[in-house]
């Protein structure tokens, strides 16, 4: 059964099409600056092809996807009735939904009541949506969350200390994201120790990181919060800050709300610290030429990981599994050594040698003889997850 995952952004939209009896990738590509000049869609399927054409609109990119499926040069199915359904990664779920969904006419307008939830994403997610449906009339299509696996939180987690009225009104609360990611990396932990019934931390490091607390397969904690801005330092984004601190600096720097928010979001982070970028290849190359702001960057970026994955095993009661997953978590020798640092007395020892030879890609133990929790490198993979809560959700 193929199913197609679609990944809408402002500009863009990002898509794969997965046979899921085999689980293989039958085509995947994305369609780039949509709504202005020079769009292009990049396709791999029977081949690879870069398309040129005017997109407008969401409903035009989801129509050259379409028709780039169906190729007889580079497509891979022969017709529409081939795709037995439409994944949709959907930014927030708000407190309507704790699973993913299948879309109807009831569930996407709640869907569009928790737009202010996640005002920059949420439109283009729901605009892919209905260009969809326009196209494809007849598909079951599902909604699969960034939230919904962080719904199992406990009260006293999710909540903040505000005015508990203010939490009921206005929904404010920690609501946690890459839901799909944690989701297939604690499931893929589990399958490769065994069994559910473990305690693991899943650190999800990339430009946007996020740190997760899995008890026996469930969601207690998370480290983003009502938005992707709290927690972790990540590759632009300030991560968690003194509240006071915001108006502070709008007053020093003479700027809004919206500029500060935009500050925090986009020009803050390791990018902000070092001066040199937001991609830690580039930190690590200034590390080595002596930079000491680059170092800086990335000795901050390391210690405020290792907080949480103490914070979070204190949390569970003990911690048996401690997985890196993002293409800082996978590919970044440095910092998945500085975090496993002076953690054994948690039962945290990484073998160095196979911390520094891991391949690439690939699901790998670099836990120390004598470890008491296992250290694994787990490649996400959310488009997949996204077809299998299709697949399951697609009848309902």
């Amino acid at each position: 059964m193929k199913i197609l995952v679609i990944n809408a952004g402002s500009s863009s939209l990002k898509y794969q099409l997965i046979e899921t009896d085999t689980e293989q990738v039958l085509s995947k590509g994305v369609c780039e600056r949509i709504g202005t000049t020079g769009s292009t869609l990049k396709h791999t399927g029977n081949g690879s092809v870069t398309i040129d054409s005017p997109m407008p609109t969401h409903k035009e990119a989801i129509k050259l996807v379409l028709d780039s499926l169906v190729s007889k040069e580079y497509g891979v199915i022969s017709g529409m009735d081939e795709i037995a359904a439409v994944g949709h990664r959907v930014l927030h779920s708000g407190e309507d939904f704790n699973d993913s969904v299948l879309i109807t006419p009831e569930s996407l307008k709640k869907i569009e009541g928790n737009v202010d939830l996640g005002p920059l994403h949420m439109p283009p997610n729901i605009m892919g949506i209905k260009a969809c449906r326009e196209v494809m009339p007849k598909a079951p299509m599902v909604a699969v969350f960034d939230t919904t696996f962080h719904s199992t939180m406990p009260d006293y987690a999710y909540m903040y200390g505000i005015d508990y009225n203010d939490y009921k009104k206005y929904k404010v609360r920690k609501y946690g994201f890459h839901g799909s990611s944690h989701a297939y990396v604690s499931g893929r932990a589990s399958a490769l120790l065994g069994t559910d019934k473990i305690k693991t931390v899943v650190c999800h490091l990339g430009n946007g990181a996020s740190i997760s607390a899995v008890k026996n397969g469930k969601c207690v904690d998370t480290s983003m919060g009502l938005t992707p801005l709290e927690g972790l330092i990540m590759g632009t984004r300030a991560g968690d800050i003194d509240a006071a601190a915001l108006e502070y600096l709008m007053d020093k720097k003479g700027i809004d709300i919206h500029k500060m928010t935009n500050y925090l979001n986009k020009e803050c982070g390791v990018l902000g610290i070092s001066g040199v970028s937001s991609d830690f290849r580039d930190l690590e190359a200034a590390v080595k030429e002596g930079n000491a702001r680059a170092k800086l960057a990335l000795d901050m970026f390391s210690y405020r990981v290792k907080k949480y994955v103490g914070s979070y095993a204190a949390a569970m009661g003990g911690l048996d599994c401690l997985v890196f997953t993002g293409g800082i978590g996978e590919h970044t020798v440095a910092v998945r050594k500085a975090v496993c640092e002076d953690m054994e007395f948690l039962g945290v020892k990484l073998d160095d040698k196979k911390n520094e030879n891991a391949p690439r890609d690939t699901e790998y133990d670099i836990t120390a003889k004598g470890g008491k929790v296992k250290i694994l490198i787990i490649p996400t993979n959310e488009e997949l997850y996204i077809a299998r809560e299709t697949l399951k959700h697609k009848d309902d």
